[in-house]
């Protein structure tokens, strides 16, 4: 088995510390496709409930596309100047990836059969529930991969901005987004134009709890 060394991990916190949100781009910036679709890939290696891997990642290069965007982002104009735009959405209907998700892990013979069956059942079960454990599932699964989708840029050099603030029901009626997904975030990636001011961090005493409050 493979131990993670310690430079890993001092890597590992170097990224997380040099990470700020940056809204100012270098105009102009193209990533390579490779490397966009290496962060895009170490992004999807993010863990999620029952491996159901509940994000969908809609790429946004075209100029011509980001400027649609931009008024459904209120104007910022960090959608404009940005290499590229990610929109983070949740699938609300993860549960029809059970089927192929665990019948490959049967093929690969990682998972008997009747194992299968059960966590296949189990999952459709919690699906069938009314409530919002569908779209919490969405959310909650899809903030994990974005998280480490900005993680994994920072890490290839780039820089990123989640962005809450733009209107979800026009975005998508512009980008034609189907049903199943509801969106999450739009994260901005490029090349900073100029350092992203500091952000300060409240102590962990007084965000950490241990055992009880």
């Amino acid at each position: 088995m493979s131990r993670t060394t310690f430079d890993e991990k001092i890597d590992v916190f170097q990224v997380i510390q040099k990470r700020q949100s940056v809204r100012k781009y270098e105009k102009g910036v193209q990533i390579p496709n490779e490397e966009l679709e290496a962060i895009l890939n170490a992004a999807a290696k993010a863990p999620s409930s029952w491996n159901l891997q509940h994000w969908r990642f809609l790429v946004i290069t075209d100029e011509a596309k980001k400027k649609e965007l931009l008024p459904i982002g209120y104007n910022q104009q960090q959608i404009v100047d940005c290499s590229a735009v990610i929109a983070v959405l949740g699938d609300v209907e993860a549960d029809k990836e059970a089927e192929s998700v665990y019948g490959e892990a049967v093929e690969k013979g990682l998972m008997p059969e009747k194992v299968k069956e059960t966590l296949v059942g189990q999952i459709h079960g919690a699906y069938k529930n009314e409530g919002p454990f569908p779209r919490d599932e969405a959310v909650l699964n899809a903030s994990l991969a974005a998280m480490q989708l900005m993680l994994a840029a920072k890490g290839k050099g780039y820089d990123t901005c989640p962005m809450g603030g733009f209107n979800r029901h026009a975005f998508v009626e512009a980008f034609k987004v189907p049903e199943r997904f509801v969106p999450v975030m739009l994260l901005t990636l490029g090349k900073a134009q100029e350092e992203a001011h500091p952000s300060m961090r409240k102590p962990l005493s007084e965000r950490v709890v241990y055992n009880s409050f």
